[in-house]
């Protein structure tokens, strides 16, 4: 009779597992991109490519965002490598 009733209990208790709600694997996620109040440019001046040739030979050149301050966010990628890069309007790179 024992042996009845432990079996009932481990079967009704293992269907109860599998009953329970479990959470999403891979919820979806809403993502914002925040750019620190910078707006894409088209061109950059001269003294920011040339500071960015000396700088980093080979650069390219892959977008450009300025700010009020006139603080340049510059995206490049050297040697297949992408990063950001910041300078102010007369080419100097500022350590953010």
């Amino acid at each position: 009779m024992k042996k009845i009733i432990l079996s009932a209990a481990i079967l009704l208790g293992g269907l109860s597992l599998q009953a329970t709600p479990t959470a999403a694997i891979n919820p979806a996620k809403e993502s914002v991109k925040f750019q620190d109040e910078y707006k894409e440019v088209d061109a950059v001046p001269a003294a920011i490519k040339t500071a960015l040739d000396n700088a980093y030979p080979g650069v390219k050149l892959e977008k450009a965002y300025v700010n009020d301050k006139k603080e340049y966010k510059i995206e490049i990628i050297v040697r297949d490598v992408k990063s950001v890069v910041y300078t102010d309007a007369q080419g100097n790179i500022l350590k953010k």
